[in-house]
C-alpha cells in the first residue's frame, strides 16, 4: 500500500515539477513582481487544479477524450487565454529593488483559470486517475489522495518556479530581453502543448 502512495506522488513531484504553461507563467510572475506579489496567482493555481482533478476522478476526461471535436475546441482556447496571458507582459518592466510594478496578469482570479485550460494538466490528472489511483484503494481514499496530493504539491514545486524566476528578476534587473524570452518559451511550450 505505501508503495501505491509513493509511486502516485512520485508521479505527480515529476509532472508538476517539469516545465509546463503553469510553472513558466509563475516564473515569468516571479521575475517581473517577485514571489510574494505572485502569491495570489500561485494559490489561484492550485485552487484550480481541485475541481479539476474532480472533475477526472468523476470520469469527465473520458468523455473529453471520446468527444474529438470539443478536446479540439478545448485545446484551442486553452493555448489562446495562456498565450494572452503570457504576452500581456511583453512592455511590463521587470521587478527592481526599488519599485515593483503590480501586474494584474499574475492574480488570483488569472491564475485559478490556467489549469482548468491546461492540457498539461488534464494530461496528468488523467494519468493519475488511471495509473496510480486504483492501487490505493476505495474511490474517498484516491479522491483525497488525488485532490489533496496535488493540492500540495502545486503549491510547493509552482513557488519554486515563482522563486526561481523572481531570483532571476532580482539578478538581472531591468533585464527586457530576458523578459521576452521567457515570454517567448512560455509560448513556444503551449504551442507545442496543443500541437503534440
Amino acid at each position: 500500500m505505501i508503495e501505491a502512495y509513493l509511486s502516485l506522488f512520485g508521479f505527480m513531484i515529476l509532472m508538476v515539477g517539469t516545465p509546463g504553461p503553469a510553472n513558466l507563467l509563475a516564473m515569468l510572475g516571479g521575475s517581473q513582481i517577485g514571489l510574494k506579489s505572485c502569491s495570489g496567482f500561485l494559490l489561484g493555481l492550485a485552487v484550480g487544479k481541485i475541481p479539476l482533478n474532480i472533475l477526472i476522478g468523476f470520469g469527465f476526461g473520458v468523455i473529453l477524450s471520446e468527444n474529438t471535436t470539443l478536446f479540439q475546441i478545448f485545446k484551442y482556447i486553452s493555448a489562446v487565454y495562456m498565450i494572452y496571458l503570457a504576452s500581456r507582459s511583453w512592455n511590463t518592466k521587470p521587478v527592481n529593488s526599488d519599485n515593483i510594478q503590480q501586474s494584474h496578469q499574475f492574480d488570483f482570479k488569472h491564475g485559478v483559470i490556467v489549469h482548468p485550460l491546461n492540457p498539461k494538466a488534464w494530461v496528468m490528472s488523467a494519468l493519475a486517475w488511471s495509473n496510480f489511483a486504483p492501487a490505493i484503494g476505495s474511490f474517498p481514499t484516491q479522491l483525497v489522495s488525488v485532490v489533496f496530493g496535488f493540492a500540495v504539491c502545486q503549491l510547493t514545486l509552482t513557488s519554486l518556479w515563482c522563486w526561481g524566476g523572481s531570483v532571476l528578476g532580482r539578478s538581472l534587473p531591468n533585464n527586457q530581453k530576458l523578459m521576452r524570452s521567457m515570454i517567448i518559451l512560455t509560448i513556444l511550450v503551449v504551442l507545442w502543448a496543443i500541437l503534440s
